[in-house]
């Protein structure tokens, strides 16, 4: 099977999900562009349709509500949408960082593109950093993904990697995500979407407590079942025996992972803690969780049932330090 994933670019060690091409630090935007295969636009045009008729080659017909949305270079459809859907292009993603990476301290890490160009993204390293307890550094990110196909808005996500097992957590204070979405209804605006971000050394702060509260959290052999049973399989109160439970494959791997498998799980701040627990599941999402390939893994771990789960995962844990 084809990767989702047609081309993507990296500076650095390879990503958790080891795909893409190596290039060296700092090079300039339009060097991305191409080496991430997002050097092309999308190109719109009117919808038409053959209606056909019996013995007969059949009549062109439009459909004017409607557009199809095509790549430039290769002319392949990308989908079909509203006439008041807003495009983003491939280039606008990368230019959002440009003055992040100029002025701001950000570097570009990670771009590419998913499912033949219908979503497309670019991460960069913000350069804030904490090391929990001296020995667990976790680095701040900003993820900047979009679609052309309805199946994802435009999002700016702070995000953070786990150094040790690249782990990959959405930033979230109180429950609430601290990223900005804007739907293809709507113009995208890059300086009011840094803006509403507030891209500020606050909100790290504010999540960082939140971690080092999680690592100093000890948790008994029973809070940790309860915890996968809850948010693994959903189970609203823990079962001695919990295999009838669904995805109960999946919850015996994160107990394994909490349990010493788990990269980084022998260390002081995950060992028995809540932080323990929430880095087995982000752990078997971004590298173990069953998909296609890597590249379906990567796009679940960060758009589609994987986020959530990490998500509930959070969620769970910061229910634990109350």
């Amino acid at each position: 099977m084809a990767h989702q994933i047609e081309r993507m670019a990296y500076v650095g060690d390879t990503p958790w999900h080891g795909l893409g091409q190596q290039l060296s630090r700092h090079q300039p935007l339009e060097v991305w562009q191409q080496q991430a295969g997002m050097d092309w636009q999308i190109e719109s045009s009117p919808v038409r349709f053959i209606a056909e008729e019996a013995g007969q080659l059949g009549s062109i017909h439009a459909f004017p509500e409607q557009k199809v949305l095509y790549r430039s270079d290769t002319r392949a459809p990308l989908s079909v949408v509203s006439q008041r859907y807003k495009v983003v292009q491939p280039a606008e993603v990368l230019e959002f960082y440009r003055d992040l990476t100029e002025y701001a301290g950000y570097e570009l890490e990670t771009a590419g593109v998913l499912k033949g160009g219908r979503k497309f993204w670019a991460l960069a390293r913000s350069g804030l950093s904490t090391s929990l307890k001296g020995q667990d550094a976790v680095n701040g990110y900003l993820l900047l993904a979009t679609s052309c196909d309805g199946s994802l808005a435009t999002v700016a996500t702070p995000t953070t990697v786990r150094v040790v097992c690249n782990n990959t957590l959405t930033i979230a204070v109180d429950g609430m995500s601290q990223g900005v979405r804007v739907p293809h209804s709507t113009a995208f605006d890059a300086q009011r979407v840094k803006q509403q971000l507030g891209i500020s050394v606050s909100q790290w702060d504010d999540f960082m407590v939140r971690l080092k509260a999680l690592a100093n959290r000890k948790v008994s052999r029973q809070e940790a079942e309860a915890y996968f049973q809850t948010v693994v399989c959903n189970a609203e109160e823990p079962l001695e025996d919990p295999s009838t439970l669904p995805n109960y494959r999946a919850l015996n791997r994160v107990q394994t992972l909490f349990h010493g498998e788990g990269r980084g799980s022998e260390l002081c701040t995950a060992r028995d803690t809540a932080w323990g627990l929430l880095n087995a599941v982000t752990e078997y999402v971004d590298h173990e969780k069953r998909a296609r390939s890597n590249d379906y893994r990567m796009d679940s771990a960060w758009f589609g049932q994987g986020a959530a789960l990490k998500d509930r995962a959070l969620e769970a844990a910061m229910a634990l330090v109350g």
